[in-house]
């Protein structure tokens, strides 16, 4: 990772966001009854799809060519996951953990995004598609529906953790106290949603 835009906490947030995604992947991998290489592979494409997307559009170093780290924590991740039984994953962990990433993720992608200089409203749509893209990739390789199509709020959960990561930087507040309160409050919202099915209204024209 580029010492001289990223802070410590930072980079730690970005490995954490990397071990969650990467865990939903291997999960997604193991469920289907896949060998160790795919679910490293899925592991791997899940943990880093999102910040891949975003560095190559705001011109940064891909961080995880950058950062041996990161591959090895995919790696590790891949391992827990294969040597636990799928049982212990029923139910909403999935989707609890990946709202945990997401938001993690939008507030990584929009500190990012800033500290390469891009304008407010381009820095949150950077946080927006690091938090999304990696699950995307995860669901089509898997052949499932995507987690857009899911009636619960999802987009919108980073979103708001991207906007507030924006507007906490233009209100000149401490860093670190922006990104948890951006991180608390997307996934708030992204339980919240899949607690009660809480979710934007749909298009309903003919």
């Amino acid at each position: 990772m580029n010492s001289e835009v990223l802070t410590p906490l930072l980079n730690w947030l970005d490995l954490a966001g990397v071990a969650i995604f990467a865990l939903t992947g291997a999960l997604v991998a193991a469920k289907e009854r896949q060998t160790f290489v795919t679910l490293g592979f899925f592991s791997l494409v899940t943990g880093v799809g999102g910040g891949t997307v975003r560095d190559l559009l705001i011109g940064a170093p891909v961080f995880w060519i950058q950062d041996a780290r990161v591959p090895v924590v995919c790696l590790v991740v891949a391992l827990f996951a294969w040597f636990t039984p799928t049982r212990w994953w029923e139910g909403r962990f999935l989707s609890i953990a990946d709202g945990l990433g997401l938001a993690a993720y939008a507030v990584l992608g929009a500190a990012k995004a800033i500290e390469y200089g891009l304008p407010p409203v381009s820095a949150a749509f950077m946080g927006i598609i690091t938090g999304c893209v990696g699950g995307i990739i995860r669901d089509v390789l898997a052949g499932r529906p995507s987690i857009l199509m899911r009636p619960e709020l999802y987009v919108t959960a980073a979103a708001l953790s991207a906007s507030v990561t924006v507007l906490g930087d233009l209100a000149g507040i401490r860093r670190e106290w922006v990104w948890i309160a951006a991180t608390t409050a997307g996934y708030g919202l992204r339980l919240a949603a899949i607690r009660w099915n809480l979710a934007l209204p749909a298009y309903g024209r003919d």
